[in-house]
C-alpha cells in the first residue's frame, strides 16, 4: 500500500549553471547503460569518456558519476505486498544517506537479480504473502535466488528484516527464505535476521539504527583515486506529510448500513473527508485507520484482573516514554480485540491454570484459540490478578487496520470511501465487536475524528491501457476496490470491457451497491455481471461456481489480454477461486493442472492476475 525517498539536493555538488550538466533523462540513460557493468568496466568507461572529450566539463561530470559506482554502495531491496516493507526500506535508505552512505533503493521487481554477484552490501526488507509465499513483486527474485542460476556470493555482506504476522503458520517465511538462501550462496551476515510481528516499529527502528551504525565507517571511507560524487536533481515528487507515523485527523462524514434489516451481517458504507490535507490515493490503495477501543470492553477487562484503571503505567512510543493511567492506555494505545499468540502463552504461564494450558497444547490449537478469543476472554478463561505494568508490558500496541478503498478521487474529490463489515459475535453471552470496524461502524458519530493514512498498493492496479478488459471477483466486502475501479474507468472514458463476479448470502439483504451496479450495466460501462447468493437456494452457490459456469468465456477473456483481480477472504474464497481458475485453464486449453498453474503464474508475473486478500 509509499515512496518517501528524499530528492537529491539540486545544488549539492552540481556543475555551475553555465555548464552543460546532464538532465534527468540523460542521467537515467547513463545509469541504465552502466547498471550491469563490473567495477573494472566502470573504471575503463570513466577513463574512456574522459579521454574522448579531453576532460571537458560535461565529461568530468559523467566520469565522476560513473566512477562513483566503483565505490562500494549499499543496496536496499524491498519485497512488499501492501507497503509496509517499502516504508521500512525507505526509512533505512534515508538513514543511510544521512550517514553519508551511497544507497540504491529498489523494489525487487525492478532489480536484475543477476546483478547480485557485483553487490558488496545488501539489505532486504521482505513481507510474506498468504501461506508463506513471497509478495507478487518478489516472485521472480525468489525463484531466481532458489534456482541453479543463482551465483556464488562470497563477497556479499547482507542482512534481512522480515515482516509478518505471528498468527499465521508461516510467520515471516519470505524473509527466512531470503536469509537462508543468501547464506547458502556464501554471503556473510552483517547482522542476524530480525523477524517482526504486526507491531513492528520498535524492532524495525532498532535494526535500522544498528545496521547503519555498523556499516557507516566501512561504506563512507573515500575510495582511492575516485572523483567526488556529482549529485544531479531528483525527479521524484514529494510524498505526503501524512503517513502511518503521522496520520491525518479526518472527519467521518457518513457511516451507513448497506445490508438489509434481516441480514446476518452489518456492512457499512463509510465516507471520510480528507479536507485540505492534500492526501491523495489511487484506486487499488488501502486506507490505514487508527481507532480507540470500546470503553465498556476496557471496563470489563479491568474488572477481570482486579484493577481500578487509575494505576499508572509507562509505554514506549516513537522513542519516548509515555506515563498514563492503565485505563487510558487500554483505550488508546494497547491492542485488546486481536489476541497475539504470545499473550495466550504468557497468560497460561502467569495464571498457572492447567485447564487453559490443555487448550493450547500445540501451535495449531494455540493459533485457533487466539483467533477466537479476545484478550478479555483469554483472561476470563483463567481469572488472575495482575499488576498494571506487567499487563501493559505483555500487550502489543494498537496497529492500524487497512481497508481497501472503495472510491476514486476522480469521482469523490477530497473524500475517501470504505466498505466495512462490522465484526461482531456472541461469546459467553457477551457481544464482541471488532476494534476498528466497531469504532467506525458503531461508536464514532458522524462529525467525529478518525486518524487515517494512505497505504499505497502497487500490486493492485488497473491496467495502464484503458482498452484492456478486466475481470473482477469480489464477494462480500471484497467488492470495495471494484467500486473504485468502475468510478475510475468511467471518469477516464475507458473503453475496455468490465466483468464483475459478486457473491454474498442473500439477494434481498446482501447485494452491496446493487443500484450502482445496475446503473453501470444500463450505461454499458459494466459489460457483464454474475452473482452468487449462497443462501437463496438449497444448494450453496459461490463465485467460483459462477466462474466455472462461464469457463469458456472467462478463458477467452484471458486469452485476449484481460487482467484478473480477486479481493476478499484469503483463507477460503481466494483459494477456491484459484482452484477454479486452474480447472478452467486446464479444461479450456487442454493443459495439465501443472501447466495451468504455470499459466496463472505467468499472469501474476505480468501483473495480469492480482489479489488483495486478507
Amino acid at each position: 500500500m509509499l515512496t518517501n525517498q528524499q530528492n537529491s539536493n539540486p545544488t549539492s555538488g552540481a556543475p555551475a549553471s553555465g555548464t552543460s550538466a546532464l538532465d534527468a533523462n540523460q542521467l537515467a540513460q547513463l545509469q541504465q547503460l552502466t547498471q550491469g557493468y563490473s567495477p573494472l568496466q566502470l573504471a575503463w568507461a570513466s577513463g574512456y569518456l574522459a579521454a574522448k572529450s579531453e576532460m571537458s566539463p560535461v565529461a568530468t561530470a559523467v566520469a565522476a558519476a560513473t566512477q562513483t559506482a566503483v565505490s562500494q554502495t549499499l543496496t536496499v531491496l524491498y519485497a512488499s505486498q501492501t507497503g509496509n516493507a517499502k516504508g521500512v526500506a525507505t526509512q533505512v535508505a534515508d538513514a543511510a544517506k544521512a550517514a553519508g552512505i551511497e544507497v540504491v533503493l529498489k523494489n525487487v521487481a525492478d532489480y536484475k537479480a543477476k546483478g547480485l554477484k557485483t553487490e558488496t552490501h545488501l539489505l532486504i526488507v521482505a513481507s510474506t504473502n498468504g501461506e508463506g509465499e513471497p509478495p507478487d513483486d518478489a516472485i521472480e527474485f525468489h525463484e531466481f535466488l532458489n534456482s541453479k542460476k543463482a551465483p556464488k556470493l562470497d563477497n556479499l555482506k547482507y542482512s534481512v528484516l522480515a515482516l509478518g504476522d505471528s498468527s499465521y503458520e508461516f510467520f515471516c517465511q519470505t524473509g527466512k527464505d531470503f536469509d537462508l538462501r543468501l547464506a547458502e550462496l556464501g554471503a556473510t551476515r552483517v547482522a542476524d535476521r530480525v523477524d517482526c510481528d504486526v507491531d513492528y516499529d520498535a524492532d524495525a527502528d532498532a535494526w535500522r539504527v544498528s545496521i547503519v551504525e555498523s556499516l557507516k565507517d566501512e561504506l563512507t571511507a573515500p575510495a582511492a583515486g575516485l572523483a567526488p560524487v556529482v549529485q544531479l536533481p531528483g525527479t521524484q515528487a514529494p510524498a505526503s506529510i501524512y503517513t502511518k507515523q503521522n496520520p491525518y485527523a479526518a472527519e467521518l462524514l457518513v457511516s451507513q448500513r448497506i445490508t438489509g434489516r434481516d441480514s446476518a451481517k452489518d456492512v457499512r458504507h463509510i465516507e471520510i473527508d480528507l479536507g485540505e490535507s492534500g492526501v491523495t490515493y489511487r484506486v487499488g490503495d488501502a486506507l490505514g485507520v487508527y481507532f480507540d477501543n470500546d470503553q465498556a470492553l476496557v471496563e470489563e477487562l479491568l474488572a477481570a484482573v482486579s484493577l481500578t484503571g487509575d494505576e499508572t503505567v509507562e509505554l514506549q512510543k516513537s522513542g519516548e516514554t509515555l506515563s498514563l493511567p492503565i485505563k487510558q492506555a487500554l483505550v488508546e494505545q494497547l491492542e485488546i480485540t486481536q489476541t497475539p499468540l504470545a499473550f495466550v502463552e504468557f497468560w497460561v504461564q502467569h495464571s498457572g491454570d492447567e485447564q487453559l494450558a490443555e487448550k493450547v497444547v500445540d501451535k495449531n490449537t494455540l493459533r485457533e484459540f487466539a483467533a477466537n478469543h479476545q484478550v478479555v476472554d483469554v483472561i476470563k478463561a483463567a481469572p488472575t490478578a495482575i499488576e498494571a505494568q506487567l499487563l501493559a508490558d505483555n500487550l502489543r500496541k494498537i496497529t492500524p487496520r487497512l481497508y481497501s478503498i472503495a472510491s476514486s478521487q476522480a469521482e469523490v474529490d477530497e473524500e475517501v470511501h470504505l466498505t466495512i463489515g462490522v465484526v461482531n459475535y456472541s461469546f459467553n453471552d457477551n457481544e464482541r465487536v471488532g476494534g476498528a470496524s466497531g469504532f467506525l461502524g458503531r461508536r464514532l458519530e458522524e462529525g467525529g475524528q478518525v486518524r487515517v493514512f494512505v497505504e499505497h498498493n502497487d500490486n493492485f492496479r488497473l491496467p495502464e491501457n484503458p482498452e484492456t478488459p478486466v475481470i473482477m471477483i469480489g464477494p462480500g466486502t471484497g467488492v470495495a476496490p471494484f467500486r473504485a475501479f468502475m468510478q475510475e474507468r468511467e471518469a477516464n472514458d475507458a473503453s475496455g470491457d468490465n466483468w464483475m463476479f459478486f457473491g454474498d448470502q442473500t439477494f434481498t439483504q446482501d447485494f452491496l451497491y446493487q443500484v450502482e451496479w445496475q446503473n453501470y450495466l444500463k450505461s454499458g460501462l459494466l459489460t457483464k455481471m454474475d452473482v452468487a447468493f449462497s443462501r437463496d437456494q438449497a444448494e450453496k452457490v459461490y463465485v467460483q461456481h459462477r466462474l466455472k459456469e462461464n469457463a469458456a468465456e472467462v478463458f477467452a477473456w484471458l486469452e485476449r489480454g484481460a487482467h484478473l483481480y480477486v479481493c476478499g477472504d484469503a483463507n477460503r474464497m481466494a483459494k477456491d477461486v484459484h482452484n477454479a481458475l486452474v480447472e478452467i485453464v486446464a479444461e479450456q486449453s487442454g493443459k495439465t493442472a501443472e501447466q495451468a498453474e504455470e499459466y496463472l503464474t505467468t499472469l501474476r508475473k505480468g501483473k495480469r492476475y492480482q489479489k488483495d486478500v486478507y
